[in-house]
């Protein structure tokens, strides 16, 4: 029977890589240091095994077939974008297998992927917290970018059922969840029901799969050009109430919000919380640890938390 140790919840930037601090006092010094803390936090929990639950952004999934949840069971592969570790990345068979027979028991059926590409939505927190690429990992993505997405509240029944599967799981060994994305940040609108996306781009969202590698070269740009403002939008007030539910125990006041109402309070990007809400829930404890430090330079709120003191 696998032994859950705990969770630890991030938010992932690009402009974590492409956007630096120059300094432990720049934009970003604060969130750095304390991912650094939680990774010696991590190493001395020894971990056997890493779920790590994030979003794709149109890396791998595209609208020809768009998941809401996929699980990677065999190989992951790593995009290697925005700085994240490019190719293979090693993979807890006998732990996803056990997690898979667990979901699809309690009536999700997960998309299952023999060789996940994962992008820097899980590979930037799985590095961060387990300090590097040796740890093996269970892939869970989670469709937060590609709208219609999966309501809050399934992702609280993914979480309820995960954490039973999880503790049923013929591994022995030590696993940590950790999920990866938000905290509010508001991105260009990825629906092709939106009139606005038109032309080229809407194409490439629905048919990027054919050269996944040519579609993230154009858009990397358009990514950059988004970086280093200021005066960025950054919902410090929604972050910080969302790490006071985590720390009262409390997701289901964030899924009682629903699609929409997260959306207007902590932006398109903000949908990445249900990341979040998954992997608090599967291991069942309040964060008793929190940092947060908003970024508008790297266009999101940076926050962290975690079920276990991080000195």
């Amino acid at each position: 029977m696998a032994e859950i140790i705990g969770f630890v919840g991030l938010s992932h930037s690009p402009f974590a890589a492409l956007l630096p601090p120059a300094d432990e006092h720049g934009p970003g010094g604060r969130f750095l240091r304390d991912a650094e803390r939680v990774h010696r936090a991590v190493r001395r929990l020894e971990p056997d095994a890493v779920v790590v639950i994030g979003p794709d952004h149109f890396h791998a999934n595209f609208y020809d077939v768009m998941p809401p949840f996929v699980l990677g069971v065999e190989e992951a592969v790593g995009f290697g974008d925005f700085g994240s570790t490019a190719g293979p990345l090693p993979v807890a068979d006998k732990l996803a297998w056990s997690v898979h027979s667990g979901l699809a028991e309690a009536g999700f059926d997960l998309s299952l992927s023999y060789s996940l590409t994962v992008d820097h939505g899980i590979v930037q927190s799985y590095e961060m917290v387990t300090g590097g690429t040796t740890v093996p990992m269970v892939p869970l993505v989670v469709n937060t970018a590609a709208p219609p997405l999966p309501a809050p509240r399934r992702c609280l029944e993914l979480g309820w059922q995960l954490g039973t599967a999880l503790r049923a799981a013929e591994f022995p060994g030590r696993v940590l969840v950790v999920a990866s994305g938000g905290l509010s940040h508001w991105l260009p609108s990825n629906d092709p029901r939106d009139p606005a996306v038109v032309g080229e781009r809407r194409a490439a969202l629905i048919h990027g799969r054919a050269d996944a590698q040519a579609f993230a070269a154009a858009r990397e740009p358009r990514v950059r050009a988004m970086g280093g403002n200021p005066q960025a939008r950054v919902a410090e007030e929604w972050d910080n109430w969302f790490l006071e539910r985590l720390r009262a125990d409390d997701a289901g006041a964030i899924a009682a919000l629903g699609h929409q109402g997260i959306e207007e309070l902590a932006g398109t990007g903000g949908h990445e919380v249900r990341c979040w809400l998954i992997g608090q829930v599967a291991v069942g404890l309040p964060l008793v640890w929190t940092s947060y430090e908003p970024v508008p330079e790297w266009i999101t709120g940076m926050g962290i938390g975690a079920t276990f003191p991080v000195d």
